[in-house]
C-alpha cells in the first residue's frame, strides 16, 4: 500500500527556500523542514542559528519514485545551491547552512554517492555537498513549516520560478495549491460538497476518472465524501504525518495530484474518502460521451 513512498533529505541553506522549491516538483508528496546531524537533542531555531549545536537546516523530502527518481530529485537540488560553498548559501552564513544530501535507507546511498562523484566529474571543482546517512532530524517549528506559502513575499534565497509549470497553466491558484502543495480548502466551501448530480469525478490535472457520484454521500464532514474510488488502480495512498496527526493521505495515480484523505468511518463500515472539491472535474452523465468518457454511461443504467 505505502511501497512507492521513498525519503530523502536535503540541506540547502535556509530550509524556507529549499522546501518551497522541492515540494513543487511532481512527484514530492509531502516537504518538512528540521534539524539535522546536530550534537543535541530537540534544538530549537534560535540554539541551531548559534552554531552550537551542529545542527544543518534540513529538508525531509517524502516522493513517489514512480513518478520522479531520486537522481532527479538531486539534479534540481543542484539547480538552487552554490555546490561549492562551505558554510554558506547566498546571503547566509554559518554551519546550520551547510549543503548536504542524507539518506535513511541504506539502498540509497549508493545512488547518492554515485550521484555526487559524476557532479564532481563534471564540476571539476571540490564540492562542498555532504553526502551521508541521516545522524537524527527534529521537526523545526510550526512557523517554519510550509513558510513561503504562509508568507508569500518572505525572504527566499531559492529563485522559486526556475521550474516549468506548463502543464499546470489550466488550474486556478486554489487548483494549483491543493493538488500540487497538498493544501485544504476550508470545509463547506467546496462547489461538489452538497452536490449530488449523476456522472463522474476525474482529476483536475489530467481528466484521469477518480469517482463517481453512484458512490458519493453526505458525510457532513463539509467535503465531497465517497466510500471508494472507481477503481483500486486510480489512486495511491500514503501515511501524512503532518499537523501533527497520523492519516492516510489519497493521490492521484497518473498526475500524483493531492485529492484528499482516507477515513474508515464511511457508512456501513466502509471507507469515507474526504475529498477537496478544488481537486475535481464533474462531469455530468449526459456530457460524457461529448467529453470523451462513454465507456462510463453503462454504469448509470
Amino acid at each position: 500500500m505505502y511501497k512507492s513512498q521513498q525519503i530523502i533529505y536535503l540541506a540547502g541553506g535556509c530550509f524556507w527556500g529549499v522546501e518551497a522549491y522541492i515540494s513543487r516538483l511532481r512527484g514530492v508528496n509531502m516537504t518538512e523542514v528540521g534539524y539535522a546531524n546536530g550534537k543535541t537533542h530537540d534544538p530549537t531555531y534560535e540554539s541551531v542559528c548559534s552554531g552550537k549545536t551542529g545542527h544543518t537546516e534540513c529538508v525531509k523530502v517524502t516522493y513517489n519514485p514512480e513518478i520522479i527518481s531520486l537522481e532527479e530529485i538531486m539534479e534540481e537540488y543542484f539547480k538552487i545551491i552554490d555546490p561549492f560553498a562551505v558554510n554558506r548559501q547566498g546571503p547566509d552564513i554559518g554551519t546550520q547552512y551547510r549543503t548536504g544530501i542524507y539518506w535513511n535507507d541504506p539502498s540509497q546511498r549508493s545512488p547518492v554517492i554515485k550521484f555526487i562523484n559524476a557532479k564532481q566529474r563534471q564540476l571539476g571543482k571540490k564540492i562542498a555537498v555532504e553526502a551521508h546517512e541521516i545522524y537524527g532530524f527534529y521537526h523545526a517549528e510550526d512557523y517554519h513549516q510550509k513558510y513561503l506559502e504562509k508568507n508569500p513575499q518572505g525572504y527566499c534565497h531559492v529563485d522559486l520560478n526556475q521550474i516549468d509549470d506548463e502543464e499546470f497553466d489550466h488550474l486556478s491558484r486554489q487548483e494549483y495549491e491543493i493538488t500540487q502543495l497538498a493544501m485544504t480548502e476550508a470545509p463547506f466551501s467546496g462547489k461538489y460538497d452538497e452536490f449530488f448530480e449523476d456522472g463522474i469525478y476525474v482529476d483536475v490535472v489530467d481528466g484521469e476518472v477518480l469517482f463517481t457520484s453512484l458512490d458519493k454521500y453526505d458525510s457532513g464532514c463539509g467535503w465531497p465524501a465517497f466510500t471508494r474510488p472507481v477503481n483500486s488502480e486510480a489512486i495511491i495512498k500514503h501515511r501524512d504525518f503532518s499537523h501533527g496527526m497520523v492519516r492516510t493521505e489519497v493521490r492521484s495515480r497518473k498526475a500524483n495530484s493531492h485529492l484528499g484523505h482516507e477515513f474508515n468511518d464511511g457508512p456501513d463500515g466502509m471507507k469515507r474518502y474526504c475529498i477537496n472539491s478544488a481537486a475535481l472535474r464533474f462531469i455530468a452523465k449526459k456530457d460524457l460521451k461529448k467529453e470523451g468518457y462513454g465507456e462510463y454511461i453503462n454504469l448509470f443504467d
